[in-house]
C-alpha cells in the first residue's frame, strides 16, 4: 500500500477476493515474466525490452491475477461511503462517462489524515463494468512516475445494484484540460506546459515499449486525462479504453473504434485498426491544444476555425503568420524558434501514414531539447508567466 496502512472498517471480508467477471486463465506456456515495476524514462529502457514489447509474451489479465492481488487493496463500500460522506455533491471533484469522483479522507495506522479520489461508476453505464475492470488489470500491473496510482477496488453486488468503485492517488491540481482551458485558473507558462507535455510523452513512452511482456495502447489520450499532481506533475488517468498491443506476426489490433471525437487517429476511425501510432496521433493534437490555448474542436468559434486542425494548417510551422495560432494568454512569454519546433513535431505525430509516425521514445527526446531552447525564468516570472519556477520536474528528467 505505500507509506501508509489503512484501518479496517469491513468485516468478513476475503483477502483474497478478486474484481468481478476477471477469470484466471490457462497456465501460460510463455517465460515467467520479468519485473516491470517503476518504469522510467525511454533513456533508461533497454534495447531488449524495447525489443520484447512488439512481441508481447503474458496478457494483461495473466499478468494482473499475478500481481493485482498483491498490489491492490480490497475496500469495503461502507468505508468508501464514510471516507466521501456518503458521496456528498460537497465532495466531488469531476465527472465523466464513467462516473462521480469524490475527495476521500481516510485515517492512516499512524493516525494522520490520507487524502485519496474515488471513483464510483455510473450504474446506468452499459460500459462501466467492463472499463472498470479493465482499469482494475491494467493499472494493477503498470506502474511509473507518469501514471497515476490506483490503490484499490470495491465491488459489491446487492438487491439495490452493482457498485463497482475505484480508489487511486489524489491528484489535487486537477487536469491539464481545467489549466488549459478553463479562464479560472492562471495560464501555464511556456515552460510548465513543455513539461506536462514531455512527461506524459514518457507515460505513453513506457506503456508502449516499457513493459517487457506487453504492449499497451491507451486509446483515449486527451488534455482531461493527464491530471497534474501537487507539483504539477502530469500522470496519466482513466485506463478503461486501454487495449493490449498487437500480438507476435500482427501489425494491429482489430477493435470497435472508441475514444474523444477530435483525438481518435483517422486511420484507426476508417479501418478499426489500433496501433500504437494511433496514441502518437492523439499525442499531436494534444501538442497543437498547448501550442494555441484550443480545444480540438470548438464550436463557438467561427466555420473556419472550429476544428483546431484544419485552423492551424493555414498557419504552418515555417510561414510568417504562424505566431497567429499561438495561444494569447502566454503573452508572448515563449521563444519562436522552439514553438515551431514543437508545431513541427506535432505535424509528424499527425502524420497521415500511421508508421511515418515517430515513436515516442523520440517524441520525448524532441521536446527536451526543445525545452532547453529556453533558460528558466527568474525566480519571479511566476507573477508574469503562470506556473511554475522553472526548476524542472522530475517527469522531466532521465
Amino acid at each position: 500500500m505505500g507509506c501508509f496502512t489503512f484501518k479496517s472498517s469491513g468485516k468478513g471480508r476475503s483477502k483474497s477476493q478478486r474484481p468481478a467477471g476477471a477469470k484466471t486463465p490457462p497456465a501460460s506456456k510463455s517465460p515467467p515474466a520479468s519485473d516491470s515495476s517503476g518504469g522510467g524514462g525511454s533513456g533508461q529502457r533497454s534495447k531488449a525490452s524495447s525489443a520484447a514489447a512488439s512481441t508481447p509474451t503474458r496478457s494483461i489479465q495473466e499478468l494482473s491475477d499475478e500481481r493485482g492481488a498483491q498490489r491492490l487493496r480490497v475496500f469495503d463500500l461502507e468505508e468508501l461511503r464514510s471516507a466521501t460522506n456518503g458521496f456528498s455533491r460537497a465532495l466531488k471533484v469531476g465527472e465523466g462517462g464513467f462516473g462521480s469522483v469524490y475527495r476521500a479522507f481516510f485515517r492512516s495506522a499512524g493516525g494522520g489524515r490520507v487524502v485519496l479520489a474515488v471513483k464510483r461508476l455510473n450504474q446506468r453505464s452499459l460500459q462501466g463494468h467492463k472499463q472498470w475492470l479493465a482499469e482494475v488489470q491494467f493499472l494493477g500491473v503498470l506502474e511509473h512516475p507518469n501514471l497515476v496510482k490506483l490503490i484499490g477496488y470495491c465491488a459489491v453486488d446487492s438487491e439495490a445494484g452493482k457498485n463497482r468503485l475505484l480508489v487511486y492517488e489524489f491528484m489535487p491540481n486537477k487536469s491539464l484540460d481545467d489549466h488549459l482551458f478553463n479562464r479560472a485558473h492562471p495560464p501555464l507558462s511556456w515552460r510548465l506546459r513543455l513539461q506536462i507535455m514531455i512527461g506524459a510523452a514518457q507515460g505513453l513512452d513506457y506503456l508502449h515499449e516499457g513493459v517487457p511482456e506487453v504492449q499497451v495502447i491507451y486509446r483515449d489520450f486527451k488534455a482531461s486525462n493527464i491530471l497534474l499532481d501537487a507539483e504539477f506533475k502530469p500522470k496519466l488517468s482513466d485506463f478503461g479504453l486501454a487495449r493490449e498491443g498487437p500480438t507476435e506476426g500482427k501489425t494491429h489490433v482489430s477493435t470497435a473504434v472508441v475514444g474523444t471525437h477530435g483525438y481518435a487517429a483517422p486511420d484507426y476511425i476508417e479501418t478499426g485498426h489500433l496501433t500504437a501510432k494511433s496514441d502518437v496521433w492523439s499525442f499531436g493534437v494534444v501538442l497543437y491544444e498547448i501550442l494555441t490555448g484550443r480545444r480540438s474542436l470548438e464550436r463557438s468559434r467561427p466555420a473556419e476555425e472550429q476544428k483546431l486542425l484544419v485552423w492551424v494548417r493555414r498557419h504552418p510551422p515555417d510561414g510568417a503568420g504562424f505566431r497567429a495560432i499561438m495561444d494569447p494568454r502566454l503573452g508572448g512569454r515563449y521563444p519562436l524558434a522552439a514553438a515551431r519546433d514543437v508545431a513541427r513535431l506535432a505535424d509528424r505525430c499527425l502524420g497521415k501514414n500511421p508508421k511515418e509516425r515517430p515513436a515516442m521514445r523520440d517524441v520525448v527526446d524532441e521536446l527536451e531539447r526543445v525545452l532547453q531552447m529556453e533558460p528558466p525564468p527568474p525566480p519571479h516570472a511566476d507573477k508574469n508567466g503562470g506556473h511554475g519556477n522553472g526548476r524542472t520536474p522530475p517527469s522531466a528528467k532521465r
